[in-house]
């Protein structure tokens, strides 16, 4: 007869068996007692069974991690002592030196934030003033088409000056 087990314990042992610190399905067998098929089953389960799937909504590589998860871990690592930090490091799946990029990287967005205000306000400037000077041409534009109509019109109305002007004989 077979013995039923809790989800609760084949979670933690399919979680034994994944990551970078993933113990062997024959030596957690022995190490557990249980047969090795027995793992290597809840183990391909875990791969395409929702209830057994890993809790955590993280990608498997640190390299494929959103900006978000990245700020995340290092906002928590920020206060950990050394022994609580490699343990950390551990659950996470993480390097210290990737923590050590992602923290460097973090400071650096941050210190140029304040540079980059300065370059908004400056082409903001530049976009006002290149919309006055649109204006500018604008009306002009319109001062100009305005003067071309009224010369049609008064063309329209007393027609051309050499037409009706009698010629005058400079002799």
């Amino acid at each position: 007869m077979a013995t039923a087990y809790s989800a609760a314990f084949k979670e933690r042992v399919v979680r034994r068996l994944v990551g970078p610190s993933a113990t062997s399905a024959s030596a957690l067998a022995e190490e557990l007692g249980l047969p090795q098929p027995t793992l290597s089953r809840w183990l391909r389960e875990a791969r395409t069974v929702a209830p057994m799937a890993s809790k955590k909504t993280t990608p498997k590589s640190p390299r494929d991690w959103t900006p978000a998860e990245k700020l995340r871990v290092v906002a928590a690592a920020q206060d950990l002592d050394d022994e609580n930090l490699g343990e950390f490091l551990r659950r996470e799946g993480l390097h210290k030196e990737q923590l050590d990029q992602w923290r460097e990287a973090a400071t650096a967005a941050l210190q140029a934030a304040k540079p980059r205000k300065a370059v908004v306000s400056e082409d903001m400037r530049r976009i006002k003033k290149l919309e006055a000077e649109l204006d500018r041409k604008t009306k002009a534009l319109a001062e100009a088409a305005e003067l071309l109509v009224l010369k049609k019109k008064v063309q329209a109305i007393w027609g051309d000056e050499d037409d009706s002007t009698p010629e005058r004989s400079g002799k």
